[in-house]
């Protein structure tokens, strides 16, 4: 699948797209993982990878831009995560961020947004896909987040 680019083209495909990240101490050794599935067609994708240095929240947002980027047209997405970080960055506090430059509002002043360049990267994607976040409890027996776990696990173990 490759990347999409920009376009005014109405998302066709329906995509569930289940992320995780893993890190062994944080920061650590991380990894990341997906499984996509595209719900026209029924095909399956699985990817992972790692870093040895790195935090469990990055290797989250991660998983998500690298899903997201693997499409290759404008999709209507549905992403599932454990992540509240991801999910609560998407929902409420990315729009803030980018009326302050991608920094982070504290007081009166402003800060250096953590992990900035990632969500500049999942804002790219998102301005491509219309997705719609849905939390799920990690490690509850989801069938598809534990998957991503595994996957996610074993991607930062070759770290170890």
């Amino acid at each position: 699948m490759d990347a999409a680019t920009p376009t005014t083209a109405k998302p066709t495909r329906l995509i569930h797209l289940f992320t995780d990240g893993a890190c062994s101490g944080n920061p650590g050794p991380g990894g990341w993982a997906f499984v996509l599935r595209d719900l026209q067609s029924g095909a399956e994708k699985e990817c992972n990878g790692g870093e040895p240095e790195t935090t469990n929240n990055k290797m989250e947002m991660l998983a998500v831009i690298r899903g997201l980027e693997t499409l290759k047209r404008p999709c209507k997405v549905t992403l599932y995560s454990d992540s509240s970080y991801v999910g609560q960055g998407i929902s409420k506090w990315m729009p803030g961020w980018k009326r302050n430059g991608w920094r982070r509002k504290v007081g009166s002043k402003f800060a250096e947004l953590k992990n900035a360049d990632l969500w500049q990267q999942l804002d790219r994607q998102l301005q491509i896909h219309e997705v719609t976040f849905e939390h799920v409890k990690g490690h509850s027996g989801h069938e598809e987040n534990e998957r991503c776990d595994q996957l996610a696990v074993a991607a930062y173990q070759q770290y170890l």
